[in-house]
């Protein structure tokens, strides 16, 4: 069994976050630069089996899109061409920023950590990882 990659895009970085091999516990993985995320993630591809990614779909309150979702869909677009045999899985990500800022707030997060945007998008995208394991169950 494969792990699951999560994916919090972001125009300048890109939290991921990934499960154990048996896809029960979720944990951040990493923050990279958006622009080296596809290199990123050829790398890691063929060092770990990943079963499916699942990308965070950023939509409004009344589930219009965002200022981020012509991004997210752009990104798509470039990993199933260069990933054909991948499966990539849209999840509302609506929340998970303030999520992640309250969970670290939450865990005594000191606030010059709380600062780092790397760590907020790393959350984040444990976030959306966790609401997807969720939601299958």
């Amino acid at each position: 069994m494969g792990r699951l990659l999560a994916i919090d895009f972001g125009l300048k970085r890109t939290g991921l976050a990934v499960t154990d091999a048996l896809q029960i516990i979720a944990t951040g993985l990493e923050t990279v630069p958006t622009h080296t995320l596809l290199d990123y993630l050829q790398a890691y591809f063929a060092k770990e089996p990943v079963d499916k990614v699942i990308i965070g779909m950023p939509k409004n309150l009344d589930s219009s899109d965002t200022d981020s979702t012509h991004g997210v869909r752009v990104l798509i677009k470039h990993f199933k061409k260069k990933f054909p045999a991948m499966p990539i899985i849209e999840h509302d990500e609506r929340f998970t920023s303030q999520m992640a800022m309250q969970a670290m707030v939450s865990g005594g997060m000191s606030k010059k950590d709380r600062r780092d945007k790397g760590t907020v998008d790393r959350i984040s995208a444990t976030i959306i990882l966790q609401s997807f394991m969720e939601s299958q169950a």
